[in-house]
């Protein structure tokens, strides 16, 4: 894999987690970027939907504290995340089990209606509690849109996220969840 990338989304992960920018994430860090989306989308944590988002936030952040032989309650620093994200979800087992319900609890909270699409206000939401900047967001849904249909799937932005995170090819276009790289 090009670490180069592998790094440079990485470290977009860490600091779309990292809200107070000091260098160092915490539990609370993870599970506050899940009370955002949760906010954005006026979605209470104790709902079905909202529970399994915090919980698959908290099972991200277990796995990372484990891959570093951590408490729970320590900081990770940005080399470390790298590694943690790296042995447990880019290159290790525990994406399907673990990182991708994650994905899937955000998606499906992007699908407000139930009917299978994202349009971009949706996505707008999604990608403003991550704190990409607003002029980012439409480039990221037009070059995630493949079919040219105005939404996206919940399928498709899952698959997207798999892209970014474990995809060694700097052309795939699940590098563009975020905005530009």
């Amino acid at each position: 894999m090009a670490i180069d990338l592998l790094n440079h989304k990485l470290d977009r992960a860490f600091d779309h987690i990292d809200a107070s920018g000091n260098g160092v994430v915490e539990r609370e860090d993870l599970l506050g970027l899940g009370a955002r989306i949760l906010v954005g989308f006026g979605e209470s944590p104790t709902s079905v939907t909202g529970a399994s988002l915090v919980d698959s936030f908290d099972g991200i952040w277990s796995v990372l504290s484990q891959a570093l032989e951590r408490d729970v309650d320590s900081g990770i620093a940005r080399p470390d995340f790298r590694t943690a994200m790296t042995e447990a979800f880019v290159f290790g087992d525990r994406y399907d089990t673990v990182f991708r319900p994650a994905t899937v609890a955000v998606a499906e909270l992007c699908d407000g209606d139930r009917d299978g699409e994202i349009g971009l206000a949706e996505f707008r939401t999604m990608l403003c509690a991550f704190g990409v900047a607003y002029d980012d967001v439409d480039e990221a849904f037009d070059r995630l849109d493949r079919a040219g249909k105005g939404t996206l799937s919940v399928d498709g932005l899952v698959a997207a996220a798999s892209e970014y995170y474990r995809s060694d090819d700097p052309n795939a276009t699940g590098n563009w969840l975020f905005g530009p790289l």
